[in-house]
């Protein structure tokens, strides 16, 4: 056992969590999820996390890991007027919408054909709200936000991705040096809450159904894309059936979605990790075991950042996603010929559009195919 192996598999962990779990709060923040609810939140997500991954690992003898939908996250952390039982009805509907896409081809063959343009725009209308966001606690914090947007501006130019834990581990400390940090209990065990969902339809239409198609769109495809680009043939439908799985037996304590890793898959499919490609696969019993020892301590890591003031975990939610924009702002616009529809897609999901009580994430992506369609149709009968 090479110790690349190891510590591939452990830098990964907290590269995942360490960057995107104040999403994540915000998102149980958004539902009105209380401090048990959002422990269960942390810790399920993290126990469906390691169980993906070691099942994946082990059967497939290939570096597949898992991860929670940082973008479903801040979708959550965006809608508006649910509560955390409506939530968990529409996480529950996006993970059986996972396992339809698993179990019947015309289905994933759909969500294949919905153009990269659309699906880019729609994530990044949902992304620039959030990011957004920070200039608001800019104002009302400058002491605290300008200084880690500096330090975030400066080190992204060696690393984008130990930037983002820089400015978390930097942000925790400038908040007691400036004495903003609240009290902290003691060290606790974490404990899965049950929600019993609320199946409404318009949550379901607003919220799950996005929630699905962003897992789908900016985890679950470049997850295989990284794969495929490090020399594997993972399985898709395997594949999307344990994660649907994952998905749909955490959904009920409060977990959003499970996925393949997209960014930190990197980090355990590379050469760093072992040099022979064929034993990779041993930082999935690792990765798995870093995240169920979090998912152990959730309720502690949920006090603390909890102690800390919300413009901390706005600003470091926020930086975390501003890689994620750019990069879906650039498909988005690849092409000349559907710039317009990608712009009308970024438009309306980004004015924060709500209707029949449905957000502005579904009224997006209708724009976008609408619009699409129109072209589509006009080049064809045009030529």
């Amino acid at each position: 056992m090479r110790a690349s192996v190891v510590i591939s598999a452990l830098v990964a962990v907290l590269v995942g969590f360490g960057s995107s779990v104040a999403i994540v709060l915000a998102a149980a923040e958004a539902v009105g999820a209380d401090a048990a609810q959002t422990s269960s939140w942390i810790a399920s997500i993290c126990l469906a996390t390691a169980a993906t991954t070691a099942i994946l690992s082990f059967r497939y003898r290939m570096p597949i890991v898992a991860a929670w939908s940082t973008p479903g996250a801040a979708l959550i952390a965006q809608s508006s007027g649910e509560t955390i039982e409506t939530a968990v009805g529409a996480f529950f509907f996006a993970a059986v919408l996972t396992l339809l896409t698993a179990i019947f081809k015309p289905i994933a063959a759909m969500i294949e054909r919905i153009p990269g343009s659309v699906a880019s725009a729609m994530l990044a209308g949902v992304l620039f709200s959030f990011v957004l966001g920070v200039f608001d606690h800019l104002k009302s914090a400058p002491e605290l936000v300008l200084p880690l947007l500096v330090l975030f501006v400066c080190i992204r130019l060696f690393s984008p991705i130990w930037a983002v834990l820089a400015v978390l581990a930097s942000g925790i400390a400038l908040t007691y040096i400036l004495g903003l940090a609240g009290s902290v209990e003691g060290l606790r065990i974490s404990h899965l809450v049950w929600v019993t969902p609320k199946f409404d339809i318009e949550p379901m239409i607003g919220l799950g159904l996005p929630l699905y198609l962003v897992t789908m769109a900016s985890q679950n495809l470049p997850g295989f894309a990284v794969l495929k680009a490090s020399g594997y043939a993972p399985p898709s439908r395997p594949v999307l059936t344990v994660t649907g799985l994952a998905s749909l037996a955490s959904a009920g304590f409060a977990a959003h979605a499970t996925n393949l890793a997209a960014i930190t898959a990197s980090i355990c499919t590379g050469p760093d990790a072992h040099p022979d490609k064929d034993k990779r696969w041993l930082c999935g019993p690792f990765y798995a075991g870093g995240y169920v020892v979090i998912a152990a301590f959730g309720a502690s890591l949920v006090a603390l950042f909890n102690s800390f003031p919300k413009a901390l975990i706005a600003t470091v939610a926020s930086i975390a996603l501003i890689g994620a924009l750019a990069n879906a702002l650039g498909n988005s616009l690849a092409e000349n010929e559907d710039r317009f529809v990608a712009v009308g897609t970024f438009a309306v999901t980004a004015s924060g559009l709500s209707a029949f009580g449905i957000g502005s994430a579904f009224w997006g992506l209708a724009a976008g195919l609408f619009i699409y369609g129109l072209d589509q149709l006009y080049r064809h009968y045009r030529t």
